[in-house]
């Protein structure tokens, strides 16, 4: 067991911890952060998708010990009152079905939008590689758009 000390959405933390465990697990079993979902454990679905230092990553592929002195945001952290431009829009598209993998598609998408403001659908298609089962892609791709417009206004 290591002490691992990072931040999870601002707030500062320490878990005694196997440095093996992956981030997923330390986040939803150790901090109670439930947002960031489990989907297939191998880094393909996106499920688990949280920003690590700003950057959308699939938290079932990092070693916990890999995160020591980072910044990490889950779902919860990308905004306190879920009033963030894509929470708002996903609700009022209707973007998600059954909304498991909404979470780790919203967090790519927020990564996105950091990293390109006016995106294409080439960039859209390109950067959110997230698999959703229901395949809501078109409203995630709307929501997308609408979102980068409202931003830039």
């Amino acid at each position: 067991m290591s002490s691992i000390k990072f931040k999870v959405n601002g707030e500062s933390q320490s878990v005694d911890i196997d440095p093996s465990t992956p981030l997923l697990w330390t986040l939803r079993d150790h901090l109670k952060k439930t947002g960031t979902k489990f989907g297939c454990g191998v880094g393909q679905c996106g499920a688990c998708t949280v920003h690590f230092n700003g950057v959308a990553t699939r938290s079932c592929l990092i070693p916990v010990q890999s995160v020591e002195g980072a910044e990490i945001t889950t779902i919860e952290g990308l905004s306190e009152s879920g009033d963030h431009v894509l929470q708002k829009l996903w609700v009022e598209l209707n973007v998600p079905q059954c909304g498991y993998c909404q979470a780790g598609v919203l967090m790519a998408a927020a990564d996105l939008l950091k990293r390109k403001p006016n995106p294409t659908d080439e960039d859209i298609d390109s950067h959110i590689s997230n698999i959703c089962r229901c395949g809501t892609y078109p409203r995630i791709r709307a929501a997308i758009h609408r979102a980068a417009k409202e931003i830039q206004a």
